[in-house]
């Protein structure tokens, strides 16, 4: 049986080895890159990559050029590599047309179960977990969520945030236990960071979060489902 075929570009060679070693434990066949110029000749040469993963910061052509190159021909799964977190970069590498942002230091494994996830998404496959469920759908191994079958682009934080609440649907949960619950007892931070990511979650799950993401005044927020 042909082997599913996967793109690393990256120019860290430790970086490259790692996620290697763990797509090929997969079963993945992986074809690596140094620099954004030999990724985009190998993706046009191959002809057959089924996903790539892209760091941003590369030589010759940055990860940004890189998708938009590919974006001209191809609509195959892309996941971006980062150690940069900042808005405006995970904005431009959604608009360049990326499927998923991932930061460094990251899990492998985690890395692992996201490719996965969007190759079934691409195939027209539904996730573990019935993607095409209605409501909210969350993907504990993939670390993905839905909303009606629609994928949300969340920080990891985020889905954290969206998980821990989902997992005690129906709890009211204050914003102490939220905040030791995803970001430990010895965060240095308040509750405020609490409130802006609940605020921008439920932006993001859009009419069904205000519906079902709600404020319980003088005391936290519960989600409805």
């Amino acid at each position: 049986m042909k082997k599913t075929k996967i793109l690393i570009a990256d120019d860290e060679e430790r970086i490259v080895k790692l996620v290697s070693d763990f797509l090929t434990a997969e079963g993945y066949e992986v074809v690596t890159a140094a620099d954004g110029r030999e990724a985009l000749e190998k993706f046009q040469a191959q002809g057959d990559i089924a996903l790539a993963i892209i760091d941003i910061m590369m030589p010759e052509i940055d990860g940004w050029a890189l998708t938009r190159e590919i974006r001209k021909t191809s609509s195959v799964p892309i996941i971006m590599l980062s150690a940069r977190a900042e808005e405006f970069d995970l904005l431009t590498g959604f608009e360049s047309g990326i499927d998923e942002y991932v930061t460094k230091p990251f899990s492998p494994a985690v890395l692992v179960k996201r490719v996965g996830a969007l190759l079934r998404r691409s195939e027209g496959q539904a996730l573990p977990g019935n993607e095409k469920q209605k409501g909210l759908v969350v993907d504990t191994d993939a670390f993905l969520a839905f909303i009606d079958g629609e994928p949300l682009e969340l920080t990891l934080k985020e889905f954290e945030l969206l998980q821990y609440l989902h997992q005690n649907a129906g709890c009211v949960l204050t914003r102490d236990q939220l905040l030791n619950a995803i970001w430990g007892y010895d965060y240095l931070g308040d509750s405020r960071t609490v409130d802006s990511h609940i605020a921008r979650l439920r932006a993001k799950l859009g009419d069904w979060g205000v519906s079902h993401l709600k404020t319980i005044y003088g005391m936290g927020y519960k989600l409805e489902v």
